[in-house]
């Protein structure tokens, strides 16, 4: 009897064409965990899937794994749900307070903040999304996923970080790469490929069958999808990733 595998993705909206995709493959039965970035790295190293949509952080520290797939959770511009929100000038920024959800994100902060913003802040985890709303002078909160939404024109600044990322390195970035654990055969990689592809030429009907149809009926989920996120893992962003493992930022925040 053939072993079923496990993939477990990211449980955002950047994601739905790829849910889309695996949910309706027509050569592809493999059970779906959903889950936050950094809970999609724990399933994963923690042998709860074979397959995963992992942060890119991750993937260096990882043995016995390839990246698979010509897809990812990229950016060319801004990508909008990756973002340093202050009411002070990234530049005079002492303390940021970081979303624990996305180890990518917290590691490209601490590469900006070394390499474009000059500065060199107190790295805090942010337990309590509450905090934003006592913000101190010289606060910054790195916020990702669905939850940048709700929190966009409270802040009198917004640095996307994809933004900034293709500033100072003239580069797109890959927040999240498809891997597998070796072994994992050849006919289930191929299979994930088709079924991602599918996806990400449905977004519209991937939309359409959320939770995202919201009160516009899913426009700004739609335009979102089409012009903030780039599925294409291209030379371009490969180079990227590079360039971003072999700058070894390391920012281990201390918790509040």
């Amino acid at each position: 009897m053939a072993v079923i595998p496990t993939i477990t993705a990211v449980s955002y909206l950047n994601t739905i064409p790829f849910v889309y995709g695996l949910r309706h493959a027509d050569n592809l039965r493999a059970d779906l965990l959903l889950a936050p970035p950094a809970d999609c790295a724990r399933n994963y190293i923690e042998g709860r899937a074979d397959i995963a949509l992992l942060p890119a952080a991750v993937v260096p520290q990882l043995t016995n794994t390839n990246i698979i797939t010509d897809y990812c959770i990229g950016a060319v511009g801004a990508v909008r749900t990756v973002t340093v929100m202050s009411n002070t000038p990234i530049e005079r920024v002492k303390r940021v307070w970081l979303d624990p959800h996305s180890r990518t994100s917290v590691q490209l902060c601490g590469y900006l903040a070394r390499n474009k913003w000059r500065i060199a802040p107190e790295w805090i985890e942010l337990g309590d999304y509450s905090q934003t709303e006592r913000a101190a002078e010289g606060d910054a909160f790195l916020l990702i996923g669905d939850k940048v939404f709700d929190y966009e024109g409270r802040f009198r600044y917004t640095y996307d970080l994809a933004v900034e990322w293709r500033e100072a390195t003239q580069l797109p970035f890959a927040f999240a790469v498809w891997v597998a654990r070796k072994g994992v055969s050849l006919e289930v990689t191929d299979a994930l490929q088709h079924a991602l592809t599918f996806g990400v030429e449905h977004i519209w009907e991937a939309v359409a069958e959320s939770k995202y149809m919201g009160v516009d009926g899913g426009i700004t989920a739609y335009d979102y999808l089409t012009r903030n996120i780039d599925f294409i893992l291209d030379d371009e962003k490969h180079r990227a990733l590079k360039k971003f493992w072999d700058a070894g930022i390391r920012i281990v925040p201390r918790s509040y």
